[in-house]
């Protein structure tokens, strides 16, 4: 099996389908696979049977999207993985081929991360028109909704984190890669569209779910990799209160229960921690950061 596609969804079988759809376009059954993790909404599974040419996991009680990643990988049988959010799917010319090139060419490749074009298009052609053409370069991280990690470099980690639910999973994956001596190259010619409603996200203004949840991750991500973690902490603390908190109620009081939950389960954080290092951290703030999205 020389690919595995690996998508996690939940309560979008419409976007899925499309996904699918695309991804059965260009791929060969027979050293490609696509594998599926359904986490826990039931009408998801109702397509199926649509699609029994791809490899269904179906968890019953949603584990959210890093763990559901997790167990996803461990099942996959292709040399190199590509991920995919259940409403991305590929865009640019020999997309496949273009991944195996690059991995072929620098042997010290871990990642590779797409260029995300966001926004919903008509056609394929229209979703490319609206990229950008952007120089390769190493980075950092990458993005979940579009990237490729060969199975051996993924197989080295500790895979995605079990100890985060979804926001900041990629990173954590990221540094371990590093720690590894493998880099993380963004090439923007390798192209996914994540149909995201643009215009529907700037009017739904503030996300107070997504800043809890990077904010508890971001301090995890310091307790885990980081040798001195506690100057890190207490920066992020800092930015966030007087960011958010400071001027919103609803933010203050997410602010307030993330410390006081970290607190709280810092032994059980605590026993995940596997310090990079210093050198790790050194090539990570000289390295340039992802341009995320078109």
């Amino acid at each position: 099996m020389k690919i595995s596609f690996l998508i996690v969804t939940k309560n979008r079988p419409e976007h899925l389908a499309l996904t699918l759809n695309k991804l059965k376009a260009i791929m060969d059954l027979s050293i490609h696979e696509v594998l599926v993790f359904v986490d826990g909404c039931s009408k998801t599974e109702a397509i199926i049977n649509h699609f029994n040419w791809a490899n269904w996991t179906v968890s019953k009680q949603s584990v959210s999207a890093s763990p559901a990643r997790n167990a996803l990988y461990k099942k996959a049988k292709g040399q190199i993985f590509i991920g995919l959010d259940d409403d991305a799917h590929p865009i640019s010319p020999d997309f496949i081929e273009s991944i195996e090139y690059a991995f072929n060419k620098n042997k010290t490749l871990g990642i590779i991360a797409f260029q995300e074009v966001r926004g919903l298009f008509k056609t394929d052609i229209k979703a490319l028109a609206h990229s950008k053409t952007l120089e390769s370069h190493f980075t950092k991280d990458f993005v979940g909704c579009g990237f490729a990690i060969k199975k051996e470099i993924y197989d080295a980690t500790n895979g995605f984190p079990v100890w985060i639910d979804i926001y900041g999973e990629e990173s954590a994956l990221a540094i371990e890669v590093l720690a590894l001596g493998c880099d993380i190259l963004y090439q923007p010619n390798i192209k996914v569209n994540h149909r995201l409603d643009v215009e529907q996200r700037k009017r739904q203004g503030r996300n107070y779910f997504r800043f809890e949840r990077q904010l508890k991750n971001t301090i995890r991500y310091y307790l885990v990799y980081y040798p001195k973690p506690f100057l890190k902490i207490m920066k992020a603390l800092w930015h966030n209160f007087n960011k958010y908190a400071l001027k919103d109620w609803t933010y203050f009081k997410a602010f307030v229960f993330v410390v006081f939950s970290t607190l709280f389960k810092l032994p059980r954080i605590l026993k995940y921690r596997q310090p990079v290092k210093q050198e790790t951290i050194t090539k990570k703030q000289n390295l340039k950061p992802l341009n995320y999205s078109a």
